[in-house]
């Protein structure tokens, strides 16, 4: 049975991450094993429920699956692929999510607890990459390798496959923890990869769903019919019904998102109807007859 983990931090399903973090640093002060009254399996059920809630996509996987997910989190070694080995806490949101990459630095939590005492190991430099993806590979993911820079301390590996989950914003971050600048004594830094996404002529991303907008005619709004529009993968049609309205929006449901923080998204699109810019003698007649009829 998978661990409930807003209830070991007591809050509840919607609270925020101030909310989330201020809940741990209380259970952090009382049950750490280093207190007298201290709890060290308390302690580490309260670490483990922060490092997941936390993070947005490991909370986003836990909130759906209702435990690590599919892959698991992971936290280092074997195979890079997929999530395990890399830490997602460095997605940063920019756009519909609104949301701040976490990250977590334990010395900062344990320095309120005990006064600043806690001694924080040296660490290398970061180092960030621009890598460029397609609209497509932001919607439904893709499976990418990249090359490791010189400066990192897996420079050896000369590459490196990462797994990119559906719903990536322009701009976002994933952070490949220990893929950083090497430093004597301490630990690597991290590599942080952010992602730049190519615009989409016709498609545009709006949270977990895709729009775009369809241009018919005032003909085509009164009678309906079916008219052709853009997907990730190419094209489909759509049923367009009878007396549709201008700035209507039609779903075409699973054509979103794939994915990533989100179920499924849809295909969003608006409809806008092109008026004539003037009539040609035989049309006004037409449209006068219409009038007629109460049209």
């Amino acid at each position: 049975m998978s661990k409930d983990y807003y209830k070991t931090l007591g809050v509840d399903k919607g609270a925020s991450k101030d909310e989330i973090k201020k809940a741990f640093r209380k259970m952090a002060h009382k049950y750490h094993p280093d207190k007298k009254d201290g709890d060290e399996a308390k302690f580490k059920e309260a670490n483990e429920a922060y490092q997941t809630l936390s993070d947005y996509q490991k909370r986003a996987q836990y909130d759906r699956f209702g435990s690590a997910g599919p892959q698991g989190f992971g936290g280092g070694g074997g195979h890079p692929g997929g999530f395990g080995g890399f830490d997602f806490s460095g997605f940063q949101q920019q756009g519909g999510f609104n949301g701040q990459g976490v990250e977590f630095d334990i010395g900062d939590i344990f320095g309120d607890i005990f006064g600043g005492g806690f001694q924080r190991q040296r660490r290398g430099q970061n180092i960030i990459l621009t890598m460029k993806i397609t609209f497509k590979e932001s919607i439904k993911g893709a499976t990418k390798k990249i090359k490791l820079p010189s400066q990192s301390s897996q420079a050896a590996k000369d590459t490196v496959e990462i797994e990119i989950p559906g719903g990536i914003e322009n701009g976002q971050k994933m952070k490949l923890q220990g893929y950083g600048a090497p430093i004597e004594g301490g630990q690597p830094g991290d590599l942080y990869l952010q992602f730049s996404v190519e615009q989409h002529k016709d498609l545009r991303k709006d949270g977990p769903h895709i729009v775009t907008d369809l241009h018919i005619k005032l003909s085509e709004a009164l009678l309906g019919g079916k008219k052709e529009v853009p997907t990730v993968d190419g094209k489909t049609k759509i049923k367009i019904p009878q007396g549709v309205q201008h700035g209507a929006v039609l779903r075409v449901r699973g054509e979103g998102v794939q994915g990533g923080m989100f179920n499924t998204g849809d295909l969003l699109v608006q409809v806008l109807i092109d008026m004539p810019d003037k009539l040609s003698k035989d049309q006004k007649k037409l449209i006068e007859e219409l009038q007629e009829t109460g049209i």
